[in-house]
């Protein structure tokens, strides 16, 4: 079981869309927490992955953890890429930065006869805007002024 989620998040990370959504049930879902985004069935679950390779074409994951447990796989990510396309944040698009950014997130994906059938993705969306530049659009200290401002004294 364990395979079956590496090689899926490899095919991610090669854009090979075949290979990851051979990888689905027919009717698996997909819940994205960060976005508020569930998706049912395989079509409309690659859609949802596949939008995060328009900002971010170089997008790739590192598997930090992974455990399985029954039906069940646990996947703590690291994803890495460069913001090298525009954006969508709920301020407006923005435009790319070029900035490399990660972001750790964790994976739950539930089997059944060999195929994802549904996963729930936790990440911290509010990283992903800032690393890329979204600070100055929601009124955020640059990461030093904000470090100082934090900083007891």
């Amino acid at each position: 079981m364990l395979e079956l989620v590496r090689k899926h998040l490899a095919a991610f990370g090669t854009s090979d869309w075949e290979t990851y959504k051979a990888d689905l049930a027919p009717d698996a879902t997909y819940e994205e927490v960060a976005t508020g985004q569930v998706s049912k069935g395989r079509d409309q679950y690659v859609e949802a992955v596949k939008r995060w390779k328009t900002p971010f074409p170089d997008l790739k994951v590192n598997i930090v953890n992974a455990y399985s447990v029954g039906d069940i796989v646990v996947a703590e990510l690291e994803w890495v890429g460069t913001q090298a396309g525009p954006l969508p944040t709920p301020f407006g698009i923005l435009p790319p930065t070029n900035q490399v950014g990660s972001v750790k997130a964790v994976l739950i994906n539930k089997l059944k006869d060999g195929k994802i059938i549904e996963a729930r993705h936790y990440f911290d969306l509010m990283t992903v805007f800032m690393q890329a530049g979204a600070g100055a659009a929601i009124g955020a200290l640059p990461a030093k002024a904000a470090a100082t401002v934090a900083r007891p004294h």
